[in-house]
């Protein structure tokens, strides 16, 4: 991977092995799955593609943030995700290689298919989605592969690509998270810094082994 000299906008390692929480308040559905309307499936997006959020905290915009299409495409084909009820990992309510939990990627952004369970959690979650209680989903995953963008105020950073762990029924979706965010900012900001550095001294040496070569005659 090489990062461009004089442009503020690169591609750079996240931070190995981070977890992040991102929210989207897209309306939740429910449909009836039996006649007698006791199988209920809710659906909806737990994600949406390019579509730039504000992160920070305390009225306070630290970045501005979009996840790039298909950034999810590796991990859906690998990774077993699990939907969960208000990020609670013992409260499972669906599970991709359970069947009990479907995730496709389409134009908008990253589609959602889970047949609640008949449990109380399932059950709950019936009641809570239908009244409005539930507001929209979160969703958590590492982010693999990322851009930042320091051409303007305040930077954007879009994630191309990133291994998702859970999808969750939550009633705050929000974006809480920015420390890892924070973290990968430095650290590309840094690179930018070392790659520069390198270049100038470079630059520099080169300046000195030719003027070297004119001291002593040559051309």
């Amino acid at each position: 991977m090489t990062t461009p000299a004089t442009s503020p906008k690169n591609e750079t390692a996240p931070v190995a092995g981070s977890r992040e929480t991102r929210a989207t308040t897209t309306k939740l559905e429910l449909r009836a799955a039996s006649a007698d309307g006791e199988l209920v499936t809710a659906s909806g997006y737990a994600a949406l593609f390019g579509v730039e959020t504000d992160i920070g905290c305390g009225g306070r915009v630290y970045w501005r943030e979009k996840i790039a299409a298909a950034a999810f495409a590796k991990s859906l084909r690998e990774n077993d995700v699990v939907a969960l009820h208000s990020h609670n990992t013992g409260r499972v309510v669906g599970r991709m290689k359970a069947g009990t939990l479907t995730l496709r990627e389409d134009a908008k952004g990253l589609a959602f298919e889970n047949p609640l369970p008949d449990t109380s959690d399932g059950r709950d979650l019936n009641v809570s989605i239908e009244r409005g209680d539930i507001a929209g989903m979160s969703f958590g995953f590492c982010t693999t592969r990322q851009e930042w963008d320091e051409t303007v105020d305040p930077p954007t950073r879009t994630v191309l690509e990133a291994e998702l762990y859970e999808i969750t029924y939550t009633a705050f979706p929000a974006y809480p998270d920015t420390t890892v965010g924070l973290r990968d900012l430095e650290n590309a900001r840094q690179e930018r810094s070392d790659h520069n550095k390198t270049a100038a001294s470079m630059r520099i040496a080169a300046r000195r082994a030719r003027q070297a070569q004119l001291e002593r005659g040559i051309r």
